[in-house]
């Protein structure tokens, strides 16, 4: 089973919450199938570019126009797409271990779904429509959020989000362990949330851990 785990949290391990539910997730994972790929990928390290015109033409030109030729800017700018697409589209799982940041993911992180979810890469078009071209059967989020949420709330922009777009490219199957209420200075059970969310995100790595 192949895993990409995509960071999109810029603080250090010792303060990211999200981080921390990351590390007993893979650490549950892998004790419980030794087997599993892990690949890490941190945003932060190597980032995403906003898509420009000439990527967008490079991506769904040839949709358009099968016999379309990109551009040597074109190329370019489909550069990122290129080097980091084909990881997602080997991956059985997707790890997204993110912050809340204004009700919503980080921009580095829409940037790089808006890189890699992208036709000739995860999908084509057929006669019926959209057809994938991956592996990916489950996405994982593992959130932290300095406000409490609760289910279904109208200022959760995060899941709503990642649910639609990969619904999009047929994966329905969307699983969250979600650290809320780390703001210690007004949120003082925010180590309490933290251990529940850390719980959740164990229960998830056995799960996932006996997919075949």
């Amino acid at each position: 089973m192949n895993v990409l785990h995509v960071i999109a949290n810029p603080r250090p391990a010792e303060t990211s919450s999200s981080k921390k539910l990351a590390f007993e997730f893979f650490a549950a994972l892998t004790e419980k199938n030794p087997d599993v790929v892990v690949n890490n990928l941190d945003l932060y390290q190597n980032k995403p570019p906003y898509v420009s015109m000439e990527a967008l033409n490079y991506f769904w030109g040839p949709v358009a126009n099968p016999s379309y030729i990109p551009s040597k800017a074109e190329e370019a700018a489909a550069n990122f797409s290129n080097n980091n697409a084909q990881a997602l589209v080997d991956a059985d799982v997707l790890v997204l271990t993110t912050p809340v940041w204004l009700n919503s993911m980080p921009a580095i992180l829409k940037a790089w779904l808006d890189q890699v979810i992208v036709p000739g890469k995860m999908f084509t078009f057929g006669a019926e429509g959209l057809v994938p071209t991956h592996h990916l059967r489950t996405v994982i989020l593992l959130v932290s959020s300095d406000q409490v949420y609760k289910e279904g709330d109208i200022r959760d922009g995060l899941t709503p989000a990642i649910r639609a777009i990969f619904a999009y490219i047929g994966v329905e199957d969307i699983q969250i362990a979600w650290a809320d209420g780390q703001d210690a200075s007004r949120h003082m059970d925010s180590n309490e949330r933290r251990e529940m969310a850390i719980e959740a995100a164990k229960e998830i790595a056995e799960d996932i851990a006996e997919m075949a």
